[in-house]
């Protein structure tokens, strides 16, 4: 096996893996998309299936940034529920996290713009 054969076995391998990633990503974008119906999923498999060069860049011009929306929104919901699990397991609730940053304030121990951010990032 020559240096080339090497190199083209190598960008070969490399692209076949990142056409295996988008393929994924678009197949689980598709069954995350709640707008878009069952006929219209089973369409775009079968088409990936078919034509799958064409249909993954087709896939990606005509719904590349509501795939980019809905992968936000996944991780903004992940976060807050992350968030709201630690909140839960720790037993402290919004009302004692802002009793106990008044009670710092009060010992002067922050001040009055450190309590209002505190107040700020437990409060939504």
């Amino acid at each position: 096996m020559s240096f080339w054969d090497f190199l083209w076995f190598s960008i070969m391998t490399f692209l076949f893996v990142a056409y295996l990633m988008i393929l994924f990503s678009i197949i689980s974008d598709l069954f995350r998309d709640r707008d878009t119906s069952g006929w219209a999923k089973a369409l775009w498999v079968v088409c990936l299936l078919v034509l799958p060069f064409v249909t993954a860049l087709v896939y990606l011009i005509t719904r590349g940034n509501s795939m980019a929306e809905r992968r936000g929104a996944d991780r903004l919901r992940y976060y807050e529920a992350e968030n709201e699990y630690i909140r839960t397991v720790a037993g402290i609730d919004s009302s004692s996290q802002i009793a106990t940053a008044k009670k710092l304030l009060d010992n002067g121990t922050i001040t009055d713009e450190e309590f209002k951010r505190i107040k700020e990032t437990i409060l939504p």
